[in-house]
């Protein structure tokens, strides 16, 4: 069986998307219609109990959340660091993008204080090394990266005190999985 991935129009489920394609992973979209709430019909609660997206299954095996989808994922298809170290410095980026980025520049009563502490440090890291694990683009490039895209498109932030995290949106929007699963949304913000 196929891996299915469930999701709605406008969500998380298109960061995962964008990761299948970079693995060139076959899968099955299953798309929700989240207003008519099939996220909260029986058959999908049996994936994910708390009725959001995206989600998969894997043959028998369910997970969601996006961040932990993306682990799974970089795990399963050996783009995961051999060590339990590199390992975890890759989960560390990974759940900062969800718990510590996105909270931090979406919330808009945090985003002016946290913006500048948050996006100082990554454009640091990106004015040495074209991805933040290095030369190599990876899971990691597409939590982040996916975060700080959506905090271009939706909040139309200016990045321009931060050079190098333009640049880097600028190199991972060209890369062809990230136009297949992004691209049109992002092209138009």
């Amino acid at each position: 069986m196929a891996l299915k991935l469930y999701g709605g129009a406008r969500s998380r489920a298109s960061i995962v998307q964008w990761y299948l394609d970079e693995l060139e992973v076959p899968y099955e979209f299953v798309l929700l219609d989240m207003q008519a709430g099939e996220h909260l019909q029986p058959d999908f609660l049996a994936i994910n109990p708390m009725g959001k997206v995206p989600a998969i299954e894997d043959g028998g095996f369910k997970l969601w959340e996006s961040g932990a989808i993306l682990l799974y994922l970089a795990d399963k298809y050996g783009k995961m660091p051999s060590s339990p170290e590199e390992r975890a410095i890759v989960a560390q980026w990974v759940l900062f993008a969800n718990a510590t980025l996105g909270p931090g520049i979406f919330m808009e009563a945090t985003r002016e204080k946290e913006a500048p502490r948050l996006l100082t440090p990554l454009n640091a890291i990106l004015e040495t090394q074209p991805y933040f694990m290095g030369d190599e683009f990876g899971v990691v490039d597409v939590a982040v990266g996916s975060m700080l895209g959506y905090v271009r498109l939706m909040l139309n932030f200016d990045f321009s005190p931060y050079p190098a995290i333009g640049e880097y949106l600028k190199r991972i929007a060209d890369r062809p999985a990230f136009q297949k699963a992004i691209g049109s949304r992002y092209q138009s913000a």
